[in-house]
């Protein structure tokens, strides 16, 4: 029988939109490229760009917009003009601006679960940009600790939990990446709970969720959470 006492949430497509947000700036982008290569050679392009710059940058949006500004260049032979690239860095700012809008049953159910669990946050992604959105999320003081990554692997997580002094098998990983989010933690020994999210980025889509294992669940809503938490007692 289990005996969870800490619950880890991710952030981005967990508790708020942000995949989608992204979503927008590429349909924008291969608008404004548009006249030099179609949609598909576009994002195959970007893509290559981003996995070429992720060891430079890391995630997030910053990264995201300097990949973007990279490409345009490539795929225009220099050609795209200052104003072209002007809207490239609009579009990431805009990104940067938008409003935190939590998932449907989020807020309610982080609330419902600080009450009986020590809840914490492992996001990645640029420090700045994630603190901002954890501040405006309104969900911050439910958290003990917030943790912001440049990556999420076995080595970070251990690293993390290690730190706080908190034992992986007594710990439940909430999040919507199996990559990121429940591989590492299960290989730890910890539990997890995948919520998939309606849009996953390429780099972290992995083929298949793990067979019968019986550390790792499925979830089609964070409002199943407690729930499922009821029937690890």
């Amino acid at each position: 029988m289990s005996q969870i006492s800490t619950i880890a949430f991710d952030a981005d497509d967990t508790l708020w939109h942000n995949e989608n947000l992204f979503e927008e700036h590429h349909s924008k982008y291969c608008e404004l490229l548009s006249e030099f290569h179609d949609a598909k050679t576009v994002e195959k392009t970007l893509f290559s760009t981003e996995m070429r710059n992720l060891e430079l940058y890391g995630y997030g949006v910053k990264s995201f917009m300097l990949s973007s500004i990279e490409t345009a260049i490539e795929l225009t032979k220099g050609s795209i003009s200052a104003e072209e690239l002007k809207r490239i860095i609009h579009f990431g700012q805009e990104m940067l601006r938008h409003p935190v809008e939590l998932l449907e049953g989020v807020k309610e159910t982080v609330a419902t679960l600080a009450s009986q669990y020590q809840l914490i946050l492992i996001t990645k992604g640029d420090l700045r940009d994630q603190e901002r959105k954890i501040a405006m999320s309104g969900l911050a003081h439910h958290f003990e600790h917030a943790e912001v990554v440049s990556d999420k692997n076995v080595e970070t997580y251990d690293r993390v939990f290690h730190r706080l002094g908190i034992d992986p098998q007594k710990l439940l990983m909430v999040g919507n990446s199996l990559k990121s989010d429940i591989l590492p933690v299960l290989d730890l020994g910890g539990y997890a709970a995948y919520i998939p999210y309606h849009l996953t980025w390429e780099h972290e889509r992995v083929e298949n969720a793990p067979d019968n294992h019986s550390r790792f669940h499925e979830l089609p809503s964070i409002k199943q959470l407690p729930g499922l938490l009821d029937s690890l007692k």
